[in-house]
């Protein structure tokens, strides 16, 4: 098999907003010799998803409301399980790639007078939150792009990595799969930054775009620490196509509906309610409180979630939204029996007619034209919905500069554990560009080199020997690599979603560990279809790394907090749930807090640590400008 050898300074793989941002800045330097390399250019999280109105968290830029860096990292430091050297870099450079992304043409909106306003997201003590829409993260990413033309930016499309390779603890390059051909490509580079999204493929029940799966065991492999993977965010979400149903979607009261196997109909949240009109008040209020969140499960809007799930997984029906009659029966929906909340919304929103669908078409049309241009009319159609993972807030661990604990490894964006428990709405989006640009001034300014190419070859030799072989059995093998993914997702939202067990965890984890144990015998139809087998591979090596995270946390901490519930006998259970939503409610001690899981000669191991404390820096200005005239205070 004949292989191609690039070398470079620097290689990002991703081609969402954090990966474009972080090219972009290698590139605009010239110093660094660097390339992007992606699975499909068109493809990812970034590009493909949003939500009713996608938010991007930022400080204050607007009004007389007093903001500053370091309220703005205390108020991301404070859901727990949070770095403070991160929280301090996310909100001390959020204005510089805020503002990076308006230069570039994104269009946040300002008033007359250039401010830049803003209004209250979730977990968000002031107005930081800005969006450009429903689909604000396409946008960014479009502008990058963009940018990256412009710039001549190196990209190597249709690739996928496999692995990454070092000499001791220090990254020396990777290996790559050509998707179109399915031979090996090897990159000669000291510095490679991971920009590829969130661990989207281990869940069957996502809201992740189905393009976007992935690539955390590249870390995993390597040996890099993994910190607060069991910190998730799950949501109701339609499934075909993938979409929050937040927002209008839930607060124009839609129905709900099962259907079991023998095609029969049940408005099921009336076998949980008593009164029609609290059922109604915990829809409507769905469209606010949106993810599953454990806080609002005993008293608040998340039962709808549970009971969502319960009959999904234990009754085995497909649930549906359904937008062409009220909830109930009822012929239209009296306000005046409504929640004062819901009420005034509805009645300031001149929400008055008698159907969700006439009421989503008065409120928020696009909602209805979004789904029509992906082939569904909810006008007519039913909309089938599960409770989704929807983003990682753990993920790769890495210092204040981004940089893993393998030299020279980098992670940013999705795929960077840079959040704790919760996090607020939109956070995600700067993380993204801050742990990029941050990632990228660390390599500029750093003097390592790479080795020469003879002696990666003898090095990089003995591990392409190994994928060979592997994929010399995979092409032997029936073609059943898709299948297996499919089983492999299922299992983990049944299992390791936002409902967690022992005993269903165990099993989960046992299972995973046997099919990794039998990664020989999955097989593809031919050569271009080998990127399946390692998606698969991927799947199964992130699921036990999560799953282990999940045993560890529910044997170690035994209380539920965030977007999961963990199942604990001596706990409290809502009146009318089934015994599996019994839990301890968190008492905040975690919270000072950060589990790590990392494979070791093949186990993985767990180990948890305090957070890192919020820097108290000396801002004396002479001192700041002396350090940065020396080394721009990089190191």
């Amino acid at each position: 098999m004949k292989t191609k050898i690039y070398s470079y300074d620097c290689l990002v793989i991703g081609s969402g907003a954090a990966g474009y941002n972080a090219i972009n800045r290698l590139t605009e330097d010239k110093n660094k010799k660097a390339a992007l390399i992606t699975e499909g250019i068109m493809m990812g999280t970034s590009r493909n998803t949003g939500s009713d109105k996608q938010t991007y968290y930022k400080l204050g830029l607007s009004g007389d409301s007093p903001d500053s860096v370091i309220a703005m990292a205390k108020n991301l430091f404070a859901p727990g399980s949070v770095d403070g050297d991160n929280a301090l870099v996310e909100a001390a450079l959020s204005p510089r790639c805020f503002l990076n992304l308006c230069e570039l043409g994104v269009a946040f909106p300002h008033n007359r007078y250039g401010e830049y306003i803003g209004y209250k997201t979730d977990h968000d003590p002031f107005e930081r939150a800005t969006s450009a829409g429903p689909l604000t993260s396409k946008f960014m990413t479009e502008a990058l792009e963009k940018r990256a033309k412009k710039l001549g930016v190196k990209i190597f499309d249709n690739l996928y990595v496999i692995k990454i390779l070092k000499q001791n603890n220090q990254v020396i390059g990777l290996i790559a799969l050509d998707k179109k051909s399915g031979e090996f490509v090897l990159f000669n580079s000291p510095n490679v930054i991971l920009a590829t999204g969130g661990p989207a493929g281990i869940y069957q029940n996502s809201v992740y775009p189905t393009c976007h799966t992935g690539s955390t065991s590249l870390a995993i492999q390597a040996g890099a620490k993994l910190q607060n993977v069991s910190e998730w965010q799950y949501g109701l979400a339609s499934i075909a196509p993938r979409w929050n149903v937040s927002g209008t979607y839930m607060q124009v009261l839609p129905r709900f509906v099962s259907i079991d196997k023998n095609k029969k109909e049940h408005e099921f949240l009336a076998d949980y309610f008593t009164d029609k009109y609290e059922a109604l008040n915990n829809i409507f209020l769905k469209g606010y409180q949106w993810p599953f969140d454990s806080n609002k499960v005993l008293k608040g809007s998340s039962v709808i979630d549970l009971l969502v799930y319960r009959e999904i997984t234990f009754k085995h029906r497909r649930v549906y939204l359904d937008y062409t009659k009220n909830p109930f029966n009822l012929k239209s929906i009296d306000l005046n029996k409504l929640s004062d909340e819901a009420k005034t919304y509805l009645l300031k929103a001149g929400a008055k007619q008698k159907t969700p669908i006439e009421r989503l078409k008065h409120m928020n049309q696009p909602a209805i034209d979004l789904y029509k241009s992906k082939g569904l009319d909810i006008s007519k159609k039913y909309l089938e919905i599960a409770l989704c993972a929807q983003h990682h807030n753990g993920g790769i661990a890495v210092n204040k500069w981004w940089e893993t604990n393998i030299k020279g490894l980098f992670a940013c964006g999705e795929c960077a554990g840079t959040h704790g428990v919760s996090r607020p709405g939109g956070s995600a989006l700067n993380a993204g560009q801050v742990g990029s640009l941050r990632a990228t001034q660390y390599v500029i300014s750093s003097k390592r080199k790479g080795i020469s190419n003879a002696s990666f070859i003898k090095i990089a030799n003995k591990e392409l020997t190994n994928e060979i072989k592997f994929v010399s059995k995979v092409l032997k093998n029936k073609d059943n690599a898709h299948t297996l993914i499919n089983e492999a997702g299922k299992r983990m939202s049944d299992y390791g979603a936002a409902i967690r067990e022992l005993a269903n965890m165990n099993k989960a984890l046992t299972l995973t560990k046997k099919d990794y144990k039998n990664l020989n015998q999955v097989g593809v139809k031919n050569k271009t279809d080998l990127v399946t087998a390692y998606k698969y591979k991927d799947v199964l090596i992130t699921q036990m790394a999560v799953l282990t995270s999940l045993l560890d946390f529910a044997r170690v901490i035994k209380k539920t907090r965030g977007s999961a519930l963990y199942y604990q006998k001596q706990g409290k259970l809502r009146s009318g749930l089934d015994e599996i939503f019994r839990f301890i409610p968190d008492d905040g001690k975690s919270k000072g807090k950060v589990q790590e899981v990392f494979l070791s000669k093949d186990v993985f191991k767990i180990i948890w640590r305090d957070v890192r404390p919020i820097p108290q820096e000396d801002n004396f200005f002479e001192n700041v400008w002396r350090r940065y005239r020396e080394d721009k205070n990089i190191f």
